[in-house]
C-alpha cells in the first residue's frame, strides 16, 4: 500500500465522525452513487508480420461502482469520492489473450478477475476545490484511457479555481496510476521507457471570453523523461438554420529533460530518434474544420508531427513490472481506435463524416466514419513510410422499457501500416448506468 493511500485511510478515519456530526445537509443530500456496468468484447486480426498469433479474442464484464459525496457545511467543506472497479473475464484462453491491456494476465493467460478501490478526499472554499487520492484527469497533457472494461486512475492532487468568471485554473501532481486491466499501481513513463517516474506535474488554465471561444494554456512535466507545453483554440461559428462551424487548433511542443535528455539507459522514447539515442524532440500541431448542418457533421483536418522523436504522454505500458498497466489516451486529433498517428514525421490527413439520426426522427441512433492517411513517417532503416486508418462506430441508445439507458456500439477499425503490423478490430460494447441515488 502506497504511502499516500496510508495517509489518505487515516485522514478518513479521522473525519468520518466529523462529516456525521456535522450532519450536513449539503454533504448527504448532494451525495451521488452511481452504478455502471460495462459488457466488452474485442477481436483483433493480424493481417501480415506479427510475431505472436495472428488473432486475440477477449471477452470481459467491467463493474463501477462510483460514490460522490457532498460538501459539509462551513466556510472549508469537505467531501468524499470513491470508486470501486471490478474486472471479470467472462472468455479467453491461451493463444488468444494477447499481453494485457483488455484483460490482466496470469502466465500466458488471462486472469479471472482484478479490481481497485479508489479514494479521493476534497475540500471546497468559495469556488476553489482541492482532490487528494483517486484522480482521472481529462486534459490536453493528460486523458486518463477508458477505453477497455474499466477505466486508467492516477492517484495525486488536483487543484481546480473557478473565482473568475469564464476562468478555471488547474494544476496538480500525480505520483502513480492504475492501469485500465490491472489491480496494481505503477509509476509512469513514456512509450519505450522501462524506468518508473512518480513526478508528473501540470498547471494550465481554460478560458472562455465568450461563449464561442475556448482558449487553452497548459504545460506538464514527467520528472526525467519530458516538459511540455500546449496551447490550444476552440471556436464555434453559429450560422443560420441549425448549422454551425467549429475550428479547433491544438500545439504540443515537447523536449527530453534529466535522465532522458541525457540518454540514460531506461528512459528512451520508442521510435526514431536522430542517431537512435532516444532522446524526445517533438513538434505536434493540428487544425480541424467540423461543418454540422441539422444531423450530419464533416470534418476535415490536418495534424504534422516533426521529425526528430514521436509525441509523447505519459504510458505505463513498458514499465518492468506493470502488469495489465498497457494502453493510454491522449489529446491528439488523431487518436483512434488502432493508432494515434503521433510517430516521428508522420503527416495526417482526416476525414470524418458523422450523422445523428434523432434528425430523422430515430433518437438514440448515431453513426461515425473516419479515415485518416499519413505519410512522411521517419524509420532508422529505409526511410520515410505511410499509415492509414479507417474507423466505422455505430452507437445506439435506448430510448424506453425496462433498458432504457443501455447504450450499445459497434466498432470496426482497419489499419493498414508499413510500420507495425496491419490489423482489423471488432470491438461490442454494452454500457448501462443506474443512478442508485
Amino acid at each position: 500500500m502506497s504511502v499516500l493511500k496510508e495517509a489518505l485511510y487515516a485522514l478518513i478515519l479521522i473525519v468520518g465522525p466529523i462529516f456525521i456530526s456535522s450532519a450536513s445537509a449539503d454533504f448527504l443530500q448532494d451525495s451521488k452513487l452511481n452504478l455502471g456496468m460495462r459488457n466488452f468484447y474485442i477481436n483483433s486480426d493480424f493481417r501480415e508480420g506479427h510475431t505472436g498469433p495472428s488473432k486475440a479474442e477477449e471477452w470481459a464484464q467491467g463493474v463501477r461502482l462510483r460514490y460522490q459525496s457532498g460538501f459539509t457545511d462551513g466556510r472549508l467543506g469537505m467531501g468524499l469520492d470513491a470508486i470501486g472497479l471490478q474486472g471479470l473475464t467472462l472468455d479467453s484462453g491461451r493463444g488468444r489473450h494477447q499481453g494485457s491491456t483488455v484483460l490482466n494476465s496470469e502466465g500466458d493467460r488471462a486472469a479471472d478477475q482484478w479490481s481497485h478501490l479508489g479514494l479521493s478526499l476534497k475540500l471546497k472554499t468559495s469556488a476553489t476545490e482541492l482532490h487528494l487520492g483517486t484522480q482521472m484527469p481529462n486534459l490536453p497533457v493528460l486523458v486518463y484511457s477508458d477505453t477497455r472494461p474499466l477505466p486508467q486512475t492516477y492517484q495525486g492532487a488536483i487543484l481546480t479555481s473557478r473565482e473568475i468568471d469564464g476562468l478555471t485554473l488547474i494544476s496538480g501532481k500525480l505520483t502513480q496510476a492504475v492501469g485500465r486491466a490491472s489491480s496494481d499501481s505503477t509509476g509512469m513513463a513514456v512509450t519505450g521507457g522501462q524506468q518508473q517516474s512518480n513526478d508528473f506535474r501540470f498547471v494550465g488554465f481554460d478560458y472562455k471570453p465568450r461563449n464561442d471561444l475556448l482558449l487553452q494554456l497548459y504545460q506538464s512535466s514527467l520528472d526525467d523523461y519530458y516538459r511540455q507545453q500546449f496551447v490550444g483554440a476552440i471556436h464555434t461559428w453559429k450560422l443560420a438554420d441549425g448549422r454551425s462551424l467549429k475550428t479547433d487548433l491544438r500545439y504540443f511542443r515537447t523536449r527530453g529533460e534529466g535522465a532522458n535528455a541525457s540518454g540514460t539507459p531506461g528512459y528512451q522514447v520508442a521510435g526514431f530518434t536522430p542517431g537512435g539515442d532516444g532522446v524526445i524532440d517533438n513538434d505536434t500541431w493540428s487544425l480541424t474544420f467540423n461543418y454540422a448542418n441539422r444531423g450530419h457533421g464533416v470534418l476535415l483536418g490536418y495534424q504534422q508531427v516533426s521529425d526528430d522523436s514521436n509525441f509523447v504522454q505519459p504510458n505505463q505500458g513498458t514499465l518492468v513490472g506493470g502488469v495489465g498497466a498497457g494502453g493510454a489516451s491522449s489529446y491528439l486529433t488523431t487518436e483512434r481506435i488502432l493508432s494515434n498517428f503521433g510517430r516521428a514525421g508522420q503527416a495526417t490527413g482526416i476525414i470524418q463524416y458523422g450523422y445523428d439520426f434523432a434528425a430523422s426522427g430515430l433518437p438514440g441512433l448515431g453513426l461515425i466514419f473516419n479515415h485518416q492517411n499519413s505519410s512522411a513517417i521517419k524509420t532508422l532503416r529505409d526511410g520515410d513510410r505511410r499509415e492509414r486508418e479507417t474507423d466505422l462506430i455505430l452507437n445506439y441508445v435506448i430510448q424506453s422499457g425496462p433498458a432504457s439507458g443501455l447504450a450499445i456500439t459497434l466498432m470496426q477499425g482497419w489499419l493498414r501500416s508499413e510500420v507495425v503490423p496491419d490489423q482489423d478490430q471488432v470491438r461490442l460494447v454494452l454500457n448501462y448506468n443506474l443512478s442508485l441515488f
